[in-house]
């Protein structure tokens, strides 16, 4: 699984090919310990995260919308990633 993006210790991935295990578009997050997984509209779909690293993950999201409606695209036709720039 590739890491698209990492900032404030917040690392961010998407697996390859993972509508076939699961069909909504989603990132996994990774923070101190903690895991989560986030759909495209900022919604925690599941694991936990500290309310800022949460927040900060939400607003990221949001602003990287439709890069990461791409991406996901892109990696479930085998072409190859990209990265999507950190929260600043």
């Amino acid at each position: 699984m590739p890491i698209i993006s990492q900032f404030y210790g917040i690392i961010v991935k998407m697996f390859f090919n993972d509508n076939l295990q699961h069909n909504l578009p989603h990132i996994h997050v990774e923070y101190a310990g903690h895991k989560s997984v986030f759909d495209f509209d900022s919604n925690m779909l599941s694991g936990d995260l500290p309310i800022k690293q949460k927040k900060m993950v939400e607003a990221w999201i949001l602003i990287h919308q439709e890069e990461l409606k791409a991406l996901w695209n892109v990696l479930n036709e085998d072409k190859q990633f990209f990265k999507i720039d950190p929260l600043k």
